[in-house]
Formats: C-alpha cells, structure tokens, sequence
C-alpha cells in the first residue's frame, strides 16, 4: 500500500524540536490534504501542523508531551484506504534510524579525528551507567573535548527523555569546565590539584551545581497546582538568565507631561484615521531606539568570550497574556518604522499574543526587550534579562505629582506626570557608566517630545 510519511518541518529561524500538545486525529482516522492533524508547540507559540497527504492514519510515533525533533517521522499516512498499521513499531524504527545514523556518525568522527589528531583518548559509551543515552554527535564532541563518561552523566540534558544534546554540552563546556580535569591522563589521580589551583569558573559552576531546590512539604488544605508547559519554560529561562548573567539595575526619573498632554490631544483624531489606539508604548519604543542607535553597544549579545554586536534594532515587547503566563514578541527592524508604524506594530503583536496566534517568527529575533510594569500600577521593578540579550527596561506607572519646575524667573511648584524608567543589564559586557548613559538618554528623549508633533 501508498504510505506517506509526515514529518515535523521547520518551524523557524533556529527551531530544531517541538512538542506534542494534541493529536487531532487518531490511529485508523480519515485525514483530507491540509485539514489539521496535530497540535506542537515550540518554545512558546502553539501551532496546528496541517497533513500533506489524504488518506487513513496508520501510524503515530509519538505521543502527547514528547519532544519531537525537525524532521522527524510523527505519523504515517496511507494514501489507499488501507487503515492496517504498518510493520515496524515505533521502537524498532527508531533504532534502525539510530543504528544506521550510528554507524555513520562513527565512521566521520573516526575520520575527523585521525586526520586532525583531536581524539582525546577518552571512550565514550553510546548509554552512560544511568542508562542515559548519548548521540553520536554527543559522544564525537565528548570525545574531541576530553569530557568523561563521569562529567557527561552530571549534565542535565534538556533533550527528550532528558538527553543531553549539543545545546547542553557546549553550554557545559562555557560554564568553567576545568580543562585540568577534561582527561584522567592530564594529571596522575595519585597527586591531584591544590584547591588553590582550581579555576573559580569551576568553583562557581560546582556552586551552581551544588544547589538544591527546597523541597515543600504541603500542610493540610493547601492546593497543588502543577506548572503547565510554558509556566515551566519561563521558570527554568528566567533561572538560567539569572545563573548567567550579573544583574544590575539602574533608575532614572522622567517628566513625561508633553507626552500625556500630546497623546490626549491626539488620540481622537489618531483613532478616526488609522483605525488604531495610539497608547504611551510606541512613544516609549521610539525612545528606546533612538537611544539604542546612540548606544549600540546595549544592542549585543555574549557568545561564550565574543561579543555578537547586532546590526538590527529588533525590540521585543513583554506582553502578559489572560493566563497569567509571559510571552515576548518582536518588533522587527523597529528603527526603520515611525511612530504610525510602532503603533501599529505594538497593537498588532498584542492582539495576535491575546488571542494565541503569533507564529515563531514574531517572537524569534529580538535584540533588546521592553516590558511595561506600569499595566499593573507598579512604580518601578527589577527586570531580568530575556536572554540571550544583554539588557532589559521596565517602564513604571505615570504619576500626577508635585514637582518643582525652573523658570528664568525662577521655580515654583506644579503638577507633572513622571515615571521610573528601571535598566537592568548584563555587567559581564555593560558596565554602569553604558547602562546608566542609555537609561538617562531613553528619559532625555521622553523629555524632549515635541507637543506640537503632528502624526
């Protein structure tokens, strides 16, 4: 029998897995050409996979929650009407694909290392003695790295079934793996290094290790709630930011009364021409890139010990969805657009965030993030870093408070709307005479709006 296989395509810039949320249809079902077959969700955006072929369902090979990588096989069609499950079991077809991708694995990083002389003498075992299971492009990094079985076992993978992958192994490798202790032939274990002499990127990534998360014991009453998939993916990316980079925060104070006074004169007429509200925050954008074109050393990522200096300005707006979670879509290009453009752009990320239907390209990409504590009424906050960039600005609540205001002829109190403006950055590569230059320049140009600006 005509046998299709579906499998997982590309679903953007630099995603290489998804997640099975929901077959839509089952073993033995009937599926027309593009109708829905499966829910996945990658990172944090949910998609529906249409088929690409018509026929019956006689083969899933995953099932709900696992981690599916781009490419593989999710399900098999059979384009003749014969519903008759096909021969091979998910498991015998997954070792057969291991088995030939082994093999040829092997043979090249055999041959890269013959010819390059790399191999570090260290046998890596396709299981550990945990039974975890390592790819062969694990075992070949592994292997040209002089990383131990030992030191592969410790890695918390975050690969399917808590596999180590190639993320995982390189983030290992750039978080102070001592390569004093990368081979056992480096230095006789009878005579092992001083403490003194241990690098303190080790001791600090031994400190990471070391810790443990409190374990709760619930008292009578109380209720468990259990995360759901993107409340985890934000806890262990926002305990990762903090893990890596140093965080400070720097405040500025801005007057922001030509702008309240500017945006009430007109959001009426704004509203009537381009179908849109005009809110404060691509007038806040619009700050923010001016100032990261002054300061483009804020616009930049950490590559292990390189500093990425990015050429486009691609902000993302932090956008608190109905289910209390978090999510960052991205205003690409943001410095080639006005501010008709920033509205529209902010309006439309919000809406399409609201109601679940940004694709992962709209939250790929971003350079530098922005996220408006003041929707809550918060004064100011302590944001952290969205990696993997380098610096984030939370932008407070407006007050109506009393001020002084100089005059050539003197100063005198009156009302103004201010707000804090909260800079937290990376001080592995911003130091605070950078971070507290741009925060300042951001709260320069709110000042400077000109109230008589036509839109």
């Amino acid at each position: 029998m005509a046998q299709i296989e579906i499998r997982l395509p590309k679903m953007g810039e630099s995603v290489t897995e998804a997640t099975i949320t929901n077959w839509l249809k089952n073993v033995g079902d009937t599926v027309e050409m593009d109708e829905a077959l499966v829910e996945v969700a990658t990172d944090k955006v949910d998609n529906e996979l249409p088929s690409e072929a018509e026929g019956v369902i006689v083969k899933q090979f995953f099932q709900v929650d696992d981690v599916v990588q781009v490419g593989d096989v999710i399900a098999v069609i059979s384009t003749d009407g014969d519903s008759a499950p096909v021969d091979s079991t998910p498991e015998a077809a997954t070792t057969s694909v291991d088995n030939i991708v082994e093999e040829i694995s092997t043979s090249v990083a055999t041959a890269v290392a013959s010819v390059n002389g790399t191999d570090s003498g260290i046998e890596v075992q396709k299981n550990g003695p945990s039974g975890k299971f390592y790819s062969p492009l694990v075992r070949s990094i592994a292997s040209k790295e002089g990383i131990s079985m030992t030191e592969l076992e410790s890695i918390k993978g975050s690969g399917q079934s808590g596999r180590v992958t190639k993320k995982d192994l390189l983030a290992f490798m750039d978080g102070g793996r001592a390569l004093a202790s990368a081979s056992p032939s480096v230095k006789p274990a009878s005579t092992p290094a001083p403490a003194k002499k241990e690098a303190p990127a080790t001791e600090v990534a031994g400190f990471l290790a070391s810790i443990k998360e409190p374990v709760v014991v619930p008292m009578e009453g109380d209720e468990i709630i259990e995360m759901d998939r993107m409340r985890k993916l934000i806890a262990d990316h926002m305990v990762m930011s903090t893990h890596v980079s140093p965080h400070v925060t720097s405040y500025v104070e801005a007057d922001v009364t030509n702008i309240w006074n500017w945006r009430k004169r007109v959001k009426d007429t704004f509203k009537a021409r381009e179908g849109e509200n005009i809110t404060f925050t691509p007038i806040f954008m619009e700050a923010v890139v001016k100032a990261i074109k002054d300061f483009p050393m804020i616009n930049v990522s950490v590559s292990g010990k390189n500093i990425i200096k990015h050429r486009d300005i691609n902000v993302g707006m932090a956008t608190a969805l109905p289910s209390g979670n978090l999510i960052v879509p991205v205003i690409k290009n943001a410095d080639q657009l006005n501010l008709t453009g920033l509205t529209k752009s902010v309006n439309g990320l919000a809406n399409k965030a609201r109601n679940n239907n940004l694709k992962p390209e709209d939250i790929q990409g971003g350079t530098y993030t922005v996220t408006n504590v003041g929707t809550f009424g918060n004064v100011m906050g302590t944001p952290i870093i969205n990696q993997p960039q380098v610096a984030i600005l939370a932008l407070g609540a407006i007050r109506k408070v009393p001020a002084v205001i100089e005059t050539p002829e003197g100063d005198f109190i009156g009302i103004r709307y201010k707000m804090f403006l909260s800079h937290s950055y990376d001080h592995r590569v911003v130091d605070g005479a950078l971070g507290g230059q741009f925060v300042r320049k951001v709260a320069d140009y709110l000042e400077q709006f000109d109230g008589s600006r036509e839109i």
